[in-house]
C-alpha cells in the first residue's frame, strides 16, 4: 500500500524537464570576467586621484566665479578657433597665434575637405 501511495505521489508531481540554460543565462566567459576584474582594479586605483581632483575643483570653484566676466570677455574676443592659424613658437620663446585673413578663410571654405593637417607643437 505504501508503494502504491508513493507511486501515485510521484506520478502526480510533474517531472520538470531540465533544458540546457540559454546562452545569455550562462556564466560569464573568461574574457568578461577578466574585463570586469580589470575595470574594478582600475576604478580602485583611480578613486583616490578622482577624490583629490574633486576637492581641487571644489576649491577652484569660487576663484573661477571671480574670473567668469573676464573669461566670457575673452571667449567673445576669440570668436571661433578655426579663424586662427596654429600656434608658432619664435626663437626667443614667444608664442604667436595669428588670426587668418578674410582671403585665407574664403580659400579654406572653397577647398575640398580632406584629412586634417598635422600641427607641429
Amino acid at each position: 500500500m505504501k508503494r502504491i501511495a508513493l507511486l501515485v505521489a510521484l506520478a502526480a508531481t510533474p517531472l520538470a524537464a531540465q533544458e540546457p540554460p540559454a546562452p545569455e543565462a550562462e556564466a560569464p566567459s573568461l574574457m568578461e570576467e577578466g574585463a570586469k576584474m580589470f575595470l574594478r582594479g582600475l576604478m580602485s586605483e583611480m578613486e583616490p586621484t578622482l577624490n583629490d581632483m574633486q576637492g581641487a575643483l571644489e576649491a577652484l570653484g569660487p576663484k573661477l566665479e571671480e574670473l567668469k566676466p573676464q573669461i566670457l570677455e575673452l571667449i567673445g574676443m576669440i570668436d571661433d578657433f578655426q579663424n586662427y592659424h596654429a600656434p608658432e613658437k619664435l626663437p626667443n620663446g614667444d608664442i604667436l597665434i595669428r588670426r587668418k585673413t578674410a582671403q585665407e578663410l574664403e580659400a579654406e571654405k572653397a577647398a575640398p575637405e580632406g584629412p586634417p593637417a598635422e600641427t607641429e607643437l
